[in-house]
């Protein structure tokens, strides 16, 4: 399952809108950024660019800083700075409406709660114009005549977060702009509550623990993310609880405070202990497992076993505190009940019921 070309953040923020012909794309720099280097900051965030091509067009003087040119590839942002970057003219992209069905939650005035499926990206970018959440979205608020929110470019409009296009699960979207600016708000002031299930190969020791290691391009694969070194990655924490032990793996419970890149899967990773069916973080841990059932079992499951099971946030409208769940899908149950012994036991019945 291939995953989005686009930087997979769960919070969507610090991402230049769909420009036109020969505009121009302005970041502005956040708290968590403080100290990056100029072209690493706006490669991250211009996937479609290589760093060596930033730091070109920074010795160009095609980028300005608070209106000042900056031509020193390694100068430190600063929180709160106006960084601005000349873009090669390319076709503004939008979300087409798509008649796709939506696997709905909970919906009112303000808010819609989806839960995603796998295979499903968020939005359109990177040579995908159809098929994704956004066009269902468009699709679906357009049917009910309402005005489409302009937060969010008209690509997106109206996400705020996103999932990677292999992981199911819990996505909000806003309905209006004010509820969009709400959310928004949240998710940077990290207020937004949101919780994973993920299987991964391994015992794990400890029954709960925190990860809390920076994450980054990886300077040998940039399609990859990676723990950096202090100074060289943003912040990421990273907090896990075991829900379920199993005899080759351990499932858990992830919550994530911060929302890098690919940011359980890098992890989980580094703890050396990959996400069950991850390919691109897994390590070759599947060729590990030697008993035929399991390997059969693998061999079926197409993406990593991971869902975003569990979403908290304060109401946009009323302020209300409100919680949804979304329970494991079929493609992840299957495989959880191929693992376990045919007869179905007590842990995997309660594993149904999450």
């Amino acid at each position: 399952m291939p995953d989005e070309e686009l930087p997979e953040e769960d919070l969507i923020k610090d991402q230049p809108e769909d420009s036109g012909p020969g505009e121009t794309v302005h970041f502005l720099i956040d708290i968590e950024s403080a100290g990056t280097r100029l072209d690493t900051y706006i490669a991250e965030r211009i996937p479609t660019t290589s760093r060596t091509q930033v730091r070109r067009a920074i010795e160009a003087g095609k980028v300005t800083v608070n209106g000042v040119v900056v031509e020193k590839p390694s100068w430190p942002v600063t929180p709160g700075e106006q960084v601005e970057i000349d873009q090669l003219p390319r076709a503004p992209l939008e979300a087409k409406p798509s008649a796709i069905p939506l696997a709905i939650i909970y919906e009112d005035d303000s808010i819609i709660i989806v839960n995603k499926a796998a295979g499903m990206v968020t939005h359109p970018g990177a040579g995908i114009s159809e098929g994704t959440l956004a066009n269902a979205l468009v699709h679906h608020l357009s049917s009910q005549d309402l005005v489409l929110p302009r937060r969010g470019g008209p690509s997106r409009p109206g996400i705020v977060h996103r999932l990677d296009a292999g992981t199911s699960g819990l996505i909000v979207a806003a309905k209006t702009d004010a509820a969009h600016l709400n959310l928004a708000e949240q998710f940077q002031d990290r207020r937004v509550r949101k919780i994973y299930t993920a299987l991964v190969y391994g015992s794990i020791e400890e029954q709960e623990g925190r990860i809390d290691a920076p994450i980054g391009r990886d300077p040998r694969n940039r399609v990859r993310m990676a723990v950096r070194p202090e100074g060289e990655g943003r912040e990421a924490l990273s907090l896990y609880r075991v829900a379920e032990r199993f005899r080759e793996f351990t499932l858990l419970d992830v919550e994530i405070k911060t929302g890098r890149t690919h940011q359980i899967r890098v992890h989980l990773a580094h703890l050396k202990h990959p996400i069950v069916g991850d390919s691109v973080y897994g390590g070759g841990r599947v060729n590990m497992i030697r008993e035929p059932r399991l390997r059969v079992a693998l061999a079926k499951l197409k993406r990593p076993f991971l869902h975003a099971s569990q979403l908290g946030l304060f109401h946009p409208t009323s302020g209300e505190w409100v919680t949804f769940s979304a329970p494991l899908p079929a493609d992840l149950l299957e495989f959880l009940a191929a693992i376990v012994s045919p007869t179905p036991n007590q842990t995997l019945m309660n594993i149904f019921r999450r």
